[in-house]
């Protein structure tokens, strides 16, 4: 729990101490992270079956039932950390209901993780951000550039894209990040840093780019 703010400190501790009222801000605390998480490696196939929500629904539902059993280890991991695990879980949960066996092939495990994750492709990643770049504006351009970005994401090293991910698309801090991976904090900076210059070198030809990824 070395992560939390002071705020955030003693909602955990009204929590533990078994604050019906507490826990129920605890997990409404992350509500939109956990949302933003799971939109971003919801496969795009489900988009339109399956709201986002509901699986944020569930994980808070299943974080509720199990918090009892995670202020009993006194080595629990961040509290966030811990229920965007409830949310990936559940989120693959979705994935293997809907889509099958042709999803748990498409939910690989990233290397450095020890176990399964939603993959956020390519495709996913360049539609969040063009979503936040205002220019070009002509379709055509903007589908240039949308596949310029998949090209250059795909050209990554699979852990430094999951990396730049969690960093760069899910807003997660280092700390979060490392404690995610199960890296030091040190091998989680240096390979965000090494992820963000590689993809800026790749495109640097794209203007519309030059100012997000300054």
């Amino acid at each position: 729990m070395e992560f939390a703010d002071d705020k955030t400190a003693l909602i955990l501790k009204r929590a533990k101490e078994g604050d019906a009222s507490a826990r129920s801000d605890l997990v409404a605390l992350y509500r939109d992270r956990i949302k933003r998480m799971v939109s971003l490696r919801m496969d795009r196939r489900l988009q339109s079956r399956v709201d986002a929500s509901d699986i944020v629904q569930d994980a808070s539902l299943e974080a509720t039932k199990r918090l009892d059993e995670y202020f009993a280890k006194t080595d629990s991991m961040d509290f966030f950390v811990w229920l965007r695990w409830l949310a990936i879980d559940k989120l693959l949960d979705t994935h293997r209901f809907h889509l099958g066996a042709q999803k748990r092939r498409a939910d690989q495990e990233v290397s450095i993780y020890s176990r399964p994750v939603a993959e956020a492709t390519s495709i996913a990643l360049a539609e969040h951000l063009l979503g936040r770049v205002t220019q070009p504006s002509e379709s055509i351009q903007k589908r240039e550039l949308q596949v310029a970005l998949e090209e250059a994401l795909n050209d990554l090293d699979p852990v430094d894209r999951e990396v730049l991910v969690l960093r760069h698309f899910e807003d997660l801090s280092n700390n979060e990040t490392a404690a995610v991976l199960g890296i030091k904090k040190s091998g989680a900076s240096r390979r965000y840093v090494v992820a963000l210059a590689r993809l800026r070198e790749l495109m640097q030809d794209n203007p519309a780019f030059s100012d997000y990824f300054a």
